[in-house]
């Protein structure tokens, strides 16, 4: 089929099971507005195909047939939510797993989460305060990392460009990589070992399984397969080391084996976290960059926060804490980017959502890309403006979507702080800058990136 084609059948098979619905006589989901299939058999996936990508499409979607639209995937029925209002009358009750990590977990097909839901519940809990004290134990490790970069930026002449993407997937690697399993990605070629594999499975991710070029070639099936097989090895074999000693660095992997987790649990939540982690990190780090280069008055402002904070005093978590500023560009960051753009949840009973029955076992997607646009809830939209989120209202609202507070998903979490702390290191010593006729293009599929290199360059501060 044409792109997109798989995600019907592995997305959904996956994360639902020997599903679900065939298509009612009047063709659509219990009276929700939506569009009818194109083809008997493919559904709507020719639509999705010619809008370019899945959130795309749903834009277009939720345009015409408003907040609550129905459409389908091959034989299957999904319902999509496009605006905050709908969202909260859905996430209330349905807010018992987070819905990037079902997304990420179905697509690997892992399958370990059929205990109690008590049991699920301690398993999440585990895992995000996994990643808390990850970054408590391992502070002193990221400012090496982000003052290494640093470094190595002062050292190019100004008229140099920087390939923004490339630097930052390297850091995030790094980072995530000694923060989950500890110091021996000291080792750049561990780390270069481990990327590539990270590579290769990420890439077959977030486009190999949506366009189902993945089972049409049993070459790069073979190389996904055994990258996955590699990157679980490696982890199998930390997961070992570390139960084995006592080590005065306290890593990820650390708290899920003291969790007293089962072998196959740890590995998975690894895996996840390293998987997602990296990817959400380097590409906050990168769109938050972009921003400040082609936002000369939002990087001066936040230059001088920064200043203020720490002065000529040690960059410390205690102080990180303090950069409300800071905080305020990663949140416009997040949704002028559209950062995760589609989330999705399966309805575990039967719901109504304003006068719309869902059925029971209906997917779900959050249009998460369609309602950071939306302009009823912020106001001109496509405008990266941080000021926006001085508004207490506008911070309760970024949080039900899952992005900040106590609904905020663990992998973002560690890129906000690790972001942050990145930003803190290069604004102090660097002024940065945008290519004078660069166009960066967006490529949306689990995580949006930018579609080629994106290029910056820097000056000296002092």
């Amino acid at each position: 089929m044409l792109d997109f084609a798989i995600f019907a059948v592995t997305f959904l098979l996956a994360l639902v099971g020997a599903v679900l619905y065939l298509y009612p006589a009047s063709r659509q989901a219990a009276g929700i507005p939506g569009i009818t299939p194109t083809e008997e058999k493919d559904g709507n996936l020719p639509d999705i195909v010619s809008s370019g990508s899945l959130h795309e499409f749903l834009v277009n979607l939720h345009e015409r047939y408003g907040p609550v639209a129905s459409f389908w995937f091959g034989r299957h029925l999904v319902v999509s939510l496009g605006t905050v209002d709908v969202l909260k009358q859905h996430i209330n009750p349905n807010k018992t797993s987070d819905p990037f990590e079902t997304m990420l977990k179905s697509l690997l097909r892992y399958q370990s989460d059929g205990g109690s839901a008590s049991e699920n519940h301690k398993r999440k809990k585990l895992y995000e305060n996994g990643v808390t004290n990850s970054l408590q134990s391992n502070f002193a490790v990221l400012l090496k990392l982000s003052e290494e970069l640093l470094d190595k930026w002062l050292s190019f002449p100004e008229s140099q460009h920087v390939p923004l993407c490339q630097h930052m997937l390297g850091f995030a690697m790094k980072s995530v990589t000694q923060m989950v399993m500890g110091s021996t990605f000291e080792d750049d070629q561990e780390v270069i070992h481990f990327q590539k594999n990270h590579g290769t499975v990420w890439s077959e991710i977030g486009k190999g399984f949506l366009d189902g070029s993945l089972d049409k070639s049993t070459t790069r099936k073979k190389q996904y397969e055994d990258a996955l097989t590699q990157l679980e090895l490696i982890l199998k074999k930390i997961i070992k080391e570390r139960k084995g000693t006592n080590s005065s660095q306290h890593v990820f992997v650390d708290s899920l084996v003291q969790g007293n987790l089962n072998d196959q649990q740890i590995l998975e939540d690894s895996m996840i976290f390293s998987l997602a982690g990296c990817i959400i990190t380097a590409n906050l780090c990168t769109w938050a960059i972009c921003f400040l280069t082609t936002s000369e008055e939002v990087q001066k402002k936040l230059y001088e926060e920064i200043d203020e904070v720490f002065g000529k005093s040690c960059i410390t978590p205690a102080k990180i804490e303090q950069l409300s500023y800071c905080r305020q560009v990663l949140c416009e960051t997040v949704r002028t980017a559209k950062l995760t753009p589609i989330s999705a949840r399966l309805q575990d009973v039967e719901g109504k959502i304003d006068q719309f029955i869902i059925p029971r076992e209906t997917l779900v997607l959050y249009a998460l890309g369609v309602v950071l646009q939306d302009p009823s809830t912020w106001p001109s939209p496509h405008k990266f403006d941080p000021d926006r989120f001085d508004d207490e209202s506008v911070m309760k609202t970024f949080s039900l979507l899952g992005f900040s507070g106590t609904q905020e998903c663990p992998e973002l979490r560690f890129a906000y702080m690790v972001t942050t702390v990145l930003l803190s290191v290069l604004l102090r010593r660097l002024r940065l800058h945008s290519v004078e006729g660069q166009v960066i293009e967006t490529k949306y599929e689990l995580v949006t990136t930018s579609r080629e290199e994106a290029w910056i360059t820097i000056s000296k501060r002092y």
